[in-house]
C-alpha cells in the first residue's frame, strides 16, 4: 500500500509572491530570477518547478483553499495571544481575540471566495478553534518564554538572498527555540525533511541576523505533536546547501525559460493543473488505476 501524505499547511509561512519576482512570463524570453527566496518559494520550486512558474514568474493567482485559510486564522489568533505577557496567554483570552478579529477575517476577500454556507461557516470557525485550542495539546503557552513573535529575517545564506517569517522565538533553558506552528497532518517521518529544512533555514537566519544561533528547532503540529530537531553544523550546513543548490536551479530556469513539470500525486491539489499537459495527464492516469486520493480537490476535474 502507497503511502500517500495530503499537503500539510504551514500555519506562518507566508510567501510574499508580490515582492518574489518583479517580471512577468513573456514567452520565449529570459525571466528574470526573484531577488530572494522564502521557505515557501523554494519548497514549491522543488515541488515542481511548472507550478512555481505559473505562480511567481506569470503570478497567477493561487486561491487560498479552506484548510490554508483555517491555519492563517488560527495563526492570527496565536500570534496575539503569544505577543501577551505570559499570564494572559489562556483559552479564555484566545476565545476573546478570535471573536475580536473575526469580523474583519470574515469579510476578507481570501474567506468570501470560499463561498461558504451558515452551516460550513460555522464548520470553518470550529475547525478554527480547535486549531487554536490544540497548542495547549502542546504545550501551555502561559509557561512560555516568548522573545518575539512574527519575527521577519532577511539576510544572505551563503550565496543565496533570504526572506523569511517565523512564528515564534522562543528561550528555552536559556537557548533560543525557533517555533513553527502547523495545522496540517503531521507527517510521518518519511516525510519531513521538507518541513524539518524549513525551520532549519529559519534556525540559520536568525543565528546570521542576530548572533545568537538558535539550540533548536521545533514544529509545532497543533492537536497533534511537536517535532524537534537539534541545530547542528552538519544540519545547518545541509539546508543552505540545498537552498543554494535550487536557487542555482532557479536561476537556470528562469535564464533558458525551461521549467519542466513534475507529475506526481500532488498534482491533485495544484491550482493550475488544468493549465498543464503534464499534470492533466496524470490526473487522468491516476483516476483510471484508482490512485487519486478521493479528497483531492482535482477529483472534480475526473467527474466534469
Amino acid at each position: 500500500m502507497v503511502e500517500v501524505q495530503s499537503p500539510v499547511v504551514a500555519v506562518g509561512d507566508v510567501s510574499d509572491m508580490n515582492s518574489a519576482t518583479a517580471s512577468v512570463a513573456l514567452p520565449g524570453l529570459h525571466q528574470t530570477p526573484p531577488p530572494y527566496l522564502s521557505p515557501s518559494s523554494a519548497s514549491a520550486y522543488e515541488q515542481c518547478p511548472r507550478r512555481w512558474q505559473y505562480k511567481y514568474i506569470e503570478r497567477l493567482p493561487e486561491p487560498s483553499g479552506r484548510a490554508a485559510l483555517v491555519g492563517t486564522f488560527a495563526h492570527q489568533v496565536l500570534e496575539l495571544l503569544c505577543g501577551l505577557p505570559s499570564a494572559h496567554r489562556t483559552t479564555d483570552q484566545a476565545k476573546a481575540i478570535a471573536s475580536e478579529i473575526w469580523p474583519d477575517f470574515a469579510t476578507d476577500d481570501d474567506y468570501l471566495s470560499l463561498e461558504l454556507d451558515e452551516e460550513e461557516a460555522r464548520s470553518f470557525r470550529w475547525q478554527g478553534w480547535l486549531a487554536i485550542t490544540g497548542l495547549w495539546d502542546l504545550e501551555d503557552p502561559a509557561t512560555v518564554d516568548v522573545v518575539s513573535t512574527e519575527k521577519k529575517v532577511a539576510v544572505k545564506l551563503g550565496d543565496v538572498p533570504f526572506k523569511g517569517i517565523i512564528d515564534r522565538v522562543d528561550r528555552i533553558d536559556d537557548k533560543l527555540v525557533v517555533s513553527d506552528y502547523k495545522s496540517g497532518t503531521a507527517p510521518s517521518s518519511r516525510w519531513q525533511g521538507d518541513k524539518l529544512l524549513q525551520v532549519m533555514l529559519y534556525a540559520a537566519a536568525l543565528g546570521a541576523d542576530g548572533g545568537e544561533m538558535p539550540e533548536r528547532a521545533r514544529l509545532l503540529y497543533l492537536g497533534q505533536k511537536i517535532i524537534e530537531v537539534g541545530v547542528t553544523d552538519r544540519r545547518l550546513e545541509e539546508a543552505t546547501e540545498q537552498l543554494s543548490g535550487t536557487w542555482t536551479n532557479i536561476s537556470s530556469s528562469c535564464t533558458n525559460d525551461q521549467f519542466e513539470p513534475s507529475p506526481g500525486v500532488l498534482c491533485g491539489w495544484c491550482p493550475f493543473v488544468e493549465r498543464c499537459e503534464a499534470g492533466t495527464e496524470e490526473i487522468k492516469r491516476r483516476s483510471e488505476e484508482g490512485t487519486l486520493p478521493a479528497h483531492a480537490p482535482a477529483v472534480n476535474l475526473t467527474l466534469a
